[in-house]
């Protein structure tokens, strides 16, 4: 396996996260869970391989172009064959900049960017797929989201307004706070909860608690510390607090989750 990230040029590095390609020469199977990361990504598949997502406790397979939106709980996939993959991880908010659509519609699944965007990230695909080398292809999915970012220029504004607000959440983690916080940006805490809402998929408090799991996540692997002071270092009031929101979030106890293999999670780190 081999998995390669790739930085935005300056012009996307407010809107992206990263890229990655990742390469399976193995022809194997596997069954995992995808925990929530906070995240949403556009995958193209170029390889031969299948992946499955489960779609009401039954597995479906993903299509050739995955938007994966915002997942709030574990999420269970199965992968077959060999993979070429590249991918996009944008930053919470910024998936607005490139489509219409409200962003919780795509909530816990992973649906067909083909049927959102049309002809054109069809054309783009197609374009991926007559591209060899990586460079090629990382100019080309910049191009391409350069162009969607012009023609939504005017939505800009409003999403730097949801970035804004989202740092200032990172700064004070505490619930009791969104109203001072709203305040501060000059609007009600209804409208600041239906603005960050609308245009990452999370209420203020899902992204909270999702960076804080994402935090203890990263702790529990190292698996160099217990798990008190793991709870008290991520904000937890105490160690069933802890226990309990991790197991909402992977399905699994923190104890379990270091038992258990996880292939998807070691090989798309947050």
């Amino acid at each position: 396996m081999e998995f390669r990230y790739y930085s935005p040029s300056d012009i996307l590095k407010p809107y992206i996260k990263h890229y990655y390609i990742f390469e399976s020469s193995a022809d194997v199977s596997f069954e995992d869970t995808v925990f929530p990361g906070g995240d949403m990504e556009v995958i193209f598949n170029l390889g031969k391989g299948i992946w499955e997502s489960s779609v009401d406790n039954t597995f479906q397979k993903t299509p050739q172009i995955e938007l994966w939106g915002q997942i709030t709980k574990p999420l269970a996939i199965r992968s077959t064959g060999k993979h070429t993959m590249l991918g996009i991880r944008f930053l919470t908010h910024s998936v607005s900049c490139f489509l219409q659509d409200e962003i919780s519609l795509f909530n816990n699944q992973v649906s067909d960017l083909s049927d959102i965007m049309g002809n054109p990230v069809k054309i783009l695909h197609g374009q991926l797929l007559e591209t060899n080398t990586s460079s090629e292809r990382i100019t080309l999915i910049e191009n391409f989201l350069i162009n969607r970012l012009v023609r939504n220029e005017k939505r800009t504004p409003r999403i730097d307004k949801v970035a804004s607000i989202l740092t200032s959440i990172k700064k004070d983690t505490e619930e009791s706070n969104i109203s001072t916080i709203a305040s501060r940006h000059g609007m009600t805490t209804r409208y600041l909860h239906k603005l960050v809402y609308q245009h990452t998929g999370l209420s203020p408090k899902s992204f909270t608690k999702i960076r804080r799991f994402q935090h203890s996540l990263k702790l529990v692997a190292k698996n160099d510390q217990p798990f008190t002071s793991i709870a008290y270092d991520c904000g937890y009031f105490d160690q069933a607090h802890f226990i309990r929101e991790f197991k909402s979030f992977t399905g699994v106890t923190p104890s379990a989750y270091l038992e258990n293999k996880f292939p998807v999670n070691k090989i798309f780190p947050q």
